[in-house]
């Protein structure tokens, strides 16, 4: 069965193709060239899914550009997508999340920017309109920026109540809404931070990213500035699951679509030392969720590894077995299709990867 690969790097979206496992890995030439691509999104609720990039050009800004022949052809609209209203006095600067909305709002795409926002698209992700419930909510004034930039990354729509959706950003932390969106409220009870002089505040978590539970909705994992958590009712609370790695530190967590407790992670030594601990480039996977890890490392390069791995540059597919898939800083792209248990190389010397999707198609 063939699988699509979406890469977004810093100069360009490229499109990877494999027909069988073991089959060679076709790469595209760079779609929408010299424009940062920081996060794509693969809409599966349609006959043919519908790709979304998220492309931010120096020249012209950001936008949110569809497909719905898989990469042969984009819509770029001449009008901006997604927009800050006049009366915010914003700009947008950034798309850092594009995500399908739940089975039950089939037309539903949501996306998170820089400055920290919500927007919210009705027609499939061609336009969208502010949330603005949560862009007037009290806290926003006191978000802070992380070192990427003050951006809502993570959106996690609950996929049997379209009423629930949970939010995440660097800085601000984990917010919930139980009744689409009329309220939030801030969810970061055991969250520690590591920066503040109060360990756990209400909000101003530095969170980097959160996965939903394949099996159970109501589990979510969530990788901290300095911090690996689960949460077993929805986001209200937090225990930490990272005794068994080998540092607390990093940016990517995605769990299997379909199998509870089975989550991967990449582990950085340290915010001030963003490398992989000990130079090894090795994903860690566990399936007792979060109870222990386990290195898997099989095909990966052995000589020391130094680049690190973006919170959207992990992604799974929906294959049986699931596929499993890595970008780095320095351009190479891996794949496993067994769940973690090998890798292989589909890409070397690309820009900059910063955001990654697969889809069996």
């Amino acid at each position: 069965m063939t699988v699509l690969l979406l890469i977004g790097t810093a100069k360009g979206l490229f499109l990877a193709r494999r027909d069988r496992v073991g089959d060679a890995w076709q790469l595209s030439v760079p779609q929408f060239p010299m424009t940062g691509v920081y996060a794509v999104g693969v809409d599966t609720r349609r006959a043919t899914p519908r790709l979304l990039a998220a492309v931010d050009s120096s020249h012209f800004g950001p936008s949110v550009a569809t497909s719905d022949d898989l990469g042969v052809c984009w819509r770029e609209p001449d009008h901006a997508p997604l927009a800050f209203p006049r009366d915010t006095d914003v700009a947008l600067s950034r798309v850092w999340a594009l995500q399908p909305g739940s089975a039950a709002e089939p037309d539903v795409v949501w996306a998170g920017t820089q400055p920290s926002a919500l927007f919210r698209s009705t027609n499939g992700g061609l336009t969208y309109e502010l949330v603005r419930s949560l862009w007037d909510h009290p806290h926003r004034t006191e978000w802070g920026e992380g070192f990427g930039g003050q951006a809502i990354h993570t959106i996690l729509p609950h996929p049997t109540d379209p009423q629930r959706v949970l939010v995440a950003m660097s800085t601000g932390g984990v917010y919930r809404t139980t009744d689409g969106g009329e309220t939030w409220h801030p969810s970061n009870s055991g969250i520690r931070v590591s920066f503040l002089p109060d360990p756990f505040p209400e909000f101003g978590q530095c969170v980097h990213k959160v996965a939903r539970d394949g099996e159970d909705p109501e589990r979510l994992y969530l990788q901290n500035h300095h911090g690996v958590y689960r949460s077993d009712d929805d986001g209200q609370t937090w225990s930490s699951i990272a005794d068994s790695l080998p540092s607390d530190f990093g940016f990517a967590m995605v769990a299997h679509p379909r199998r509870g407790g089975t989550a991967w992670n990449f582990p950085i030594t340290a915010d001030a030392l963003r490398f992989p601990v000990d130079a090894k480039c090795r994903v860690f996977r566990t399936t007792d969720a979060g109870k222990t890890w386990t290195p898997q490392a099989y095909g990966l390069p052995t000589a020391p590894f130094y680049p690190s791995v973006l919170r959207d540059a992990m992604c799974v597919d929906n294959n049986d077995p699931v596929g499993v898939y890595f970008g780095s800083r320095t351009g190479e792209v891996f794949a496993s299709a067994d769940e973690g248990d090998s890798w292989a190389l589909v890409a070397a010397h690309l820009p900059d990867v910063l955001s990654v999707r697969a889809v069996r198609i």
